[in-house]
């Protein structure tokens, strides 16, 4: 397959990755983009685990929620590379097949069908995040989010240690990921690598930490050492959507000079 045909291929996947996404998805087509492969995954989600469709891009990794399996899909999130970590990690009680994606503004769990299909994955994203590094495209960065702790592994406020009920209702702290109450979540402070003015919020213990960080910055305190050391920053997190059951991924693979890459389903006739 010459350069010209694979070209041309690649366009009409990332169209077909577009319109799959219909009109409230944003546009993904751009030079130098390539889609490496896709499929379904388990994302661990504020409430609870949720199947979710992603696509690896050598840039970006996509995904969203199932609307119609293999066709139609929603809430289209966008997650430079660049700014990704991955981690290993066993199985869980709940989910199986899993490791921690990792990034400035958002860190989660998700969890493969097969311990080859996380094999895989990680290996396609951790080559891609290293093409990006060598082709100097991207700069390490050292603050990344923390994973938020799910609704139901607390039932009390991780700060005043009070029971959660329909009225005191749990909040995550966008500095440490843990669930508190709205009394110990009044606070809000700019979280830059969030976003660079919107004030998120932060539970007391992390104002308090982030005043001390402040104070020690104003006065040239090189040895105070700060809390985005000891507390990476968290994210928002996804309305999940309950789905079907994850299939297997798939992946451009290049077979003396050739890829094969199976067609997408809302392109089957």
């Amino acid at each position: 397959m010459d350069l010209l045909t694979f070209a041309k291929e690649n366009r009409e996947r990332i169209q077909a990755v577009e319109n799959s996404f219909g009109p409230s998805g944003t546009p993904l087509s751009k030079p130098g983009r390539v889609l490496k492969g896709q499929g379904r995954l388990v994302k661990q989600g504020r409430r609870k685990p949720q199947p979710k469709v992603f696509f690896l891009f050598n840039d970006v990794l996509v995904y969203g929620s199932i609307l119609l399996n293999g066709r139609w899909y929603q809430k289209q999130k966008i997650i430079p590379l660049e700014h990704m970590k991955l981690e290993d990690l066993e199985d869980g009680v709940v989910m199986k097949n899993q490791w921690l994606i990792r990034t400035q503004r958002k860190s989660f769990y998700v969890s493969a069908p097969s311990s080859e299909e996380k094999l895989a994955w990680m290996e396609h994203i951790e080559q891609c995040c290293l093409n990006l590094l060598q082709g100097g495209s991207c700069q390490p960065v050292p603050t990344l989010a923390p994973t938020w702790i799910p609704d139901q592994l607390a039932y009390k406020c991780m700060r005043c240690f009070k029971k959660f009920t329909t009225t005191k209702r749990r909040h995550h702290c966008r500095k440490c990921g843990f669930l508190v109450c709205n009394s110990c979540s009044k606070q809000r402070v700019v979280l830059g690598h969030i976003h660079p003015t919107k004030k998120q919020r932060v539970c007391s213990l992390c104002h308090t930490r982030n005043d001390e960080d402040e104070v020690h910055r104003k006065r040239g305190d090189s040895t105070g050492k700060s809390s985005s050391e000891e507390d990476d920053v968290a994210a928002s997190s996804d309305e999940e959507d309950g789905e079907q059951d994850c299939s297997q991924s798939s992946w451009l693979d290049s077979q003396d000079g050739h890829y094969v890459y199976p067609k997408p389903m809302h392109l089957r006739h």
